[in-house]
């Protein structure tokens, strides 16, 4: 009779050489880490893939912001001039059409603030707005060319929508800063 058949001991020798690979193994892959070891290829999912165009929103509320501390600034040089003359401004009924029809004398410190900020290199000049109007359009299409098409539009509809309240043509700098703005537009779209 021999050894293995009393004791067992060739599954006992089977389970060591068992557990002794299975340590092995994990040895191994605890070299490979430690060793910096790099799978050859590894898929990671990017969150920004490239040609996808996110709304600018620091550029867009830059811009908003700007606007209406120079709207105010406009607002004041109106309230003043009109408060100058007497008038409340509160009372003028339209103040558009006061300003349209020449009603509404101008003291010479106005006339030139107005001189100068309609300018060529002034900021209500037509190259600084419509800058800052090709600006906004870019950042809410969040830089995509493609979306141009529908800033055009976007930006006739609010010359439109100022026509409309002006009451009547807007006068020759604002048609020339719609035409430079469409252009600018057009030429962003035309990149692609």
């Amino acid at each position: 009779m021999s050894i293995k058949g009393i004791s067992n001991y060739q599954s006992t020798e089977v389970y060591y050489d068992y557990s002794e690979r299975k340590k092995e193994k994990k040895e191994a892959v605890q070299n490979k880490k430690d060793n910096n070891y790099e799978e050859a290829a590894v898929y990671e999912k990017k969150s920004n893939v490239t040609g996808a165009y996110q709304r600018d929103q620091a550029t867009i509320n830059r811009l908003l912001e700007e606007a209406e501390r120079s709207r105010q600034r406009l607002i004041d040089l109106v309230e003043k001039m009109l408060t100058k003359q007497g008038q409340t401004f509160n009372r003028a009924s339209n103040v558009y059409s006061l300003l349209r029809d020449g009603k509404v004398p101008v003291d010479e410190e106005t006339r030139l603030q107005a001189q100068k900020d309609i300018a060529e290199d002034g900021y209500w000049g037509i190259e600084q707005t419509s800058e800052r109007l090709v600006s906004f359009a870019k950042s809410l299409a969040g830089g995509d060319p493609a979306k141009a098409d529908l800033m055009i539009e976007a930006v006739k509809k609010g010359f439109s929508l100022a026509e409309k309240a002006w009451g009547g043509a807007l006068p020759q700098i604002c048609r020339d800063t719609l035409d430079r703005t469409i252009s600018k537009l057009e030429e962003w779209r035309d990149q692609l």
